[in-house]
């Protein structure tokens, strides 16, 4: 019998990728492909949700074909996907009535106080979440608010809603032709209209958003079989698997017992910590959120702590302000100098996540002086990302009571090894980086595979996980403290930016 396969769809906040995954939890082949990042005005982030369709169609392609697999040899479908980011669709037509409104995207910021009425806390005890423009559920309403026909349109029944991994699978599973209209409990985790005890839609909450409780997909399990491809090379294999970007990527590194965490660095940079079968509330800024749910077995929840720019900071330096050609110049760059030259960025382009929840924060550069060039820029840009981190990282030893004693990480940035070793120097802790740096793709495979028997179970994910590098801290310790005080300083110098004339 042939070699069999499982193949990941990762939509993520930049670009679309598959791919085919072998037994060992090892990439056989992989395609890619980039969609327009749509910005109308400050503070709005748009994608094309036809656009992103095609591309998932494609990248699954040019998996196949650079891997010389088979369609036939693949026995499972895996989705994961940039989450937060709102689609709404007429399901009679397919058709987008909006484009998707992304997680970055600010427009939301007097939905969100006229909601909260002054209370940011309003929701947090049933859904684990801030009142915050980041997420679905005031996405929703805005679109509803804003789009002619819209409400109408969804009081009759004919609109839909879902993040990215819904629209994905709606799509393959046959679209207006039966497709099917589904999330998973990470996903609806995020919309803000999901109780964490329940894992049900709360009519309360979507009442006070204007959302009509059938506009919501169907919760399910991260694990199992929600239906079948309907056209394409994959037409036939079941679509099995479905996490949102960041907690596949929790799957993906093993964190399966409670205290493990992962950080993953993209676009944004999110720090998971697996807390076991008990919501914990937390008191620092950061989420309650679930982490998985396989098959029947009771749901899994973490603390996250979300950055909202770290990688799409380096993409700022290069398609902005030109000081860079390739995001990897980045790191070159800033071993041209000894150090930071004193300055700090704190990159608050969309306002401060985790810990600060700061809707009227904005980036900034401090501690500029005329000795400082491009060198001393790029190092501070890097470092940002670190920083951001250790932040979230002290929230999470408060909140949990569990002091971190490494730390695992993926994504795209982790092949910048001057950022590893700045990250293992201010966090005073090991930083691990695995074979698989993909990890989040990987999950998504491991979630599908295990809903068809394709893998056993937890593990066999924890037998595949394979340790790359290992990044020790070598700062001094009055080093470390001086130049987080510092940090500390600047980002309080991004409060209060935003006034009502300042959108």
């Amino acid at each position: 019998m042939s070699e069999k396969y499982v193949i990941a769809i990762d939509q993520g906040t930049t670009s679309t990728r598959a791919i085919v995954f072998n037994h060992s939890g090892r990439s056989v082949g992989s395609g890619q492909k980039e969609h327009e990042q749509i910005l109308p005005r400050a503070g709005w982030v748009e994608h094309d949700p036809l656009e992103i369709w095609h591309r998932a169609q494609e990248v699954v392609e040019l998996a196949l074909r650079e891997s010389g697999v088979a369609a036939s040899d693949v026995v499972a479908v895996g989705i994961t996907n940039q989450r937060e980011t709102a689609v709404v669709w007429d399901k009679t037509t397919g058709k987008p009535v909006y484009n998707a409104i992304v997680w970055q995207d600010t427009r939301t910021d007097k939905i969100v106080d006229e909601l909260g009425g002054g209370n940011q806390d309003k929701y947090k005890a049933k859904v684990g979440l801030p009142l915050a423009t980041y997420f679905s559920g005031p996405k929703v309403k805005w679109i509803l608010e804003n789009v002619d026909g819209a409400r109408a349109a969804a009081e009759a029944g004919n609109l839909v809603f879902g993040n990215i991994d819904t629209w994905v699978i709606w799509n393959l599973t046959g679209g207006v032709n039966g497709g099917v209209h589904v999330t998973d409990v990470t996903n609806a985790s995020r919309t803000m209209l999901m109780d964490l005890e329940t894992l049900s839609w709360d009519a309360g909450i979507a009442a006070d958003m204007g959302i009509p409780l059938s506009m919501l997909p169907e919760i399910r399990s991260s694990s199992e079989v929600y239906g079948t491809v309907k056209e394409g090379s994959l037409a036939g294999i079941p679509v099995a698997g479905d996490l949102g970007d960041q907690q596949a990527a929790t799957f993906g590194q093993a964190c399966f017992e409670v205290g493990h965490a992962k950080n993953t660095y993209g676009t944004g940079n999110f720090m998971l910590m697996n807390t076991g079968t008990e919501a914990v509330p937390s008191k620092n800024g950061l989420l309650t959120t679930l982490c998985y749910k396989i098959g029947d077995q009771p749901a899994v929840y973490a603390l996250e702590g979300s950055i909202a720019v770290t990688g799409s900071l380096v993409q700022w330096m290069r398609d902005q302000l030109g000081i860079i050609t390739t995001a990897p110049e980045i790191e070159s760059l800033a071993q041209g100098v000894d150090d930071n030259g004193g300055v700090y960025f704190v990159p608050a382009f969309s306002g401060l996540f985790a810990p600060y929840w700061r809707s009227d924060a904005r980036g900034a550069i401090v501690g500029l002086t005329r000795y400082a060039n491009k060198g001393h820029l790029a190092r501070a840009v890097l470092e940002a990302t670190a920083f951001q981190t250790r932040e979230v990282l002290d929230a999470m030893n408060a909140d949990s009571g569990v002091q971190l004693t490494e730390l695992k990480v993926d994504g795209g940035m982790i092949a910048n090894e001057t950022l590893m070793q700045f990250q293992a120097d201010i966090l005073d802790v090991p930083v691990v980086r695995p074979v698989v740096a993909e990890t989040t793709a990987l999950g998504a495979a491991y979630a599908a595979g295990i809903a068809v028997g394709f893998w056993n179970g937890e593990q066999d994910v924890i037998d595949n996980w394979a340790e790359d590098s290992r990044f020790a801290p070598k700062l001094e310790a009055a080093e470390r403290d001086r130049q987080y005080r510092l940090w500390k300083k600047a980002v309080t110098k991004t409060f209060e930016w935003v006034d009502d004339d300042v959108r």
